[in-house]
């Protein structure tokens, strides 16, 4: 059965009563406690701090930044506002939050069935274009190689292509053995790597690879990726204006079939990414919630969120640029085990529970998973 979800118009969100919707006000004020108390051991300008941990022959900024605020967020219950913190409608960084936006536009594509089907080889959708290097005017790293030629749309989504080139000067090896503890986002296994496979064969978090992804479906787009998931999602759900999408400025700048434009990212890495509010993030975390639905428009469908949820063979606690809580591992026991999350360092995070009716938005947080732990026992079960 379909739930019925309060979806704010634009410019509106409606506060309610923790109680009055059977959340535990104690408890829910805990874990708001809690998010203030463990802010993110980051400096206020983050151009200062080496997320990935880079090498550093490839540690250049070489994307827009911006100064961090202070934590801030929201819970979202059955659609209503329960608890706020900090300055919510700040324009932050999201680091690899902006993987999943990344994957929304790969799943409208799909939808609209300019991806046939994310077991289709990459290539294929490539191989008669011509994508160039704006400012050097020189090919980039494609798909038509003896590793890169059997890599899937599915592949590239569950970070497990295996990629092989380099991209805006950073080569694929640079996030090589990347440890997600010093992100704030913790590590997840032992994904280690010892020797390059064959497409499919290894996890890694890797954003040389994610940017390769956006730029796959800029290619299949045939039109900046901002303009594109502006129309198709962020005005339909009622957002603000203020979000902006960047790419590495000139360093990204690409030239498809005489398209000439900036690439996007799909993190902040080396700068770039989604610049967004809290509120904003919000609002997509209540459009998957609402299964893609909001109003009477299906923006993106049931099908595609099922696909981006499926747990990847080489991490459970991934699927589509999406996190999962498989076994109750990133989240804990007390979110439900079908919980999915937009992760990016820093803590900042879009957190769902389908079963719970839950959104939880966190920014410069050094414990997520303590934060939706300690709301997702205010809600109790439903």
């Amino acid at each position: 059965m379909t739930k019925k979800f309060y979806l704010p118009p634009k410019g509106e969100w409606e506060r309610r009563d923790a109680a009055s919707l059977g959340v535990d006000q104690a408890k829910l004020d805990e874990s708001v406690q809690f998010a203030k108390d463990n802010e993110i051991n980051w400096p206020i300008d983050i151009r200062q701090g080496n997320v990935g941990q880079d090498a550093p022959e490839w540690s250049e900024k070489i994307g827009p930044f911006k100064d961090r605020g202070g934590p801030a967020g929201v819970v979202i219950k059955n659609g209503y506002i329960v608890a706020e913190w900090g300055d919510i409608e700040r324009v932050d960084l999201t680091f690899s939050a902006t993987k999943s936006y990344v994957a929304t536009m790969a799943g409208l594509a799909f939808d609209k069935g300019m991806i046939k089907s994310t077991s289709d080889p990459v290539l294929d959708y490539e191989f008669e274009k011509s994508i160039i290097q704006n400012d050097t005017g020189v090919p980039v790293d494609g798909f038509n190689t003896d590793q890169n030629r059997g890599i899937t749309w599915e592949h590239l989504l569950q970070q497990t292509s295996e990629w092989e080139g380099t991209l805006y000067t950073k080569p694929d090896i640079v996030d090589w053995n990347r440890n997600l503890d010093p992100e704030g986002m913790g590590a997840s296994g032992d994904y280690s790597r010892r020797e390059r496979t064959a497409p499919g064969g290894h996890w890694e978090y890797n954003d040389v690879r994610v940017n390769r992804t956006a730029l796959a479906l800029l290619a299949v787009w045939g039109e900046p990726l901002p303009g594109a998931i502006k129309r198709e999602v962020m005005d339909p759900i009622g957002a603000s204006n203020s979000w902006e999408w960047h790419g590495y400025d000139d360093n990204s700048v690409v030239n498809i079939d005489g398209l000439v434009t900036e690439s996007v990212s799909g993190g902040a890495h080396w700068g770039g990414g989604l610049w967004v509010d809290t509120l904003d993030h919000a609002r997509f975390g209540m459009l998957y919630l609402n299964r893609g639905r909001w109003g009477d428009k299906q923006i993106i469908s049931e099908k595609w969120i099922h696909m981006m949820t499926v747990p990847c063979d080489q991490n459970d606690q991934y699927g589509y640029m999406w996190w999962l809580n498989t076994g109750g591992v990133r989240y804990g026991k007390h979110a439900s085990e079908s919980t999915f999350a937009a992760s990016g360092a820093g803590g900042n995070c879009v957190v769902i529970d389908p079963e719970k009716d839950l959104v939880v938005v966190t920014r410069w947080c050094e414990d997520v998973s303590g934060v939706v732990d300690l709301v997702a026992q205010a809600v109790g079960y439903n």
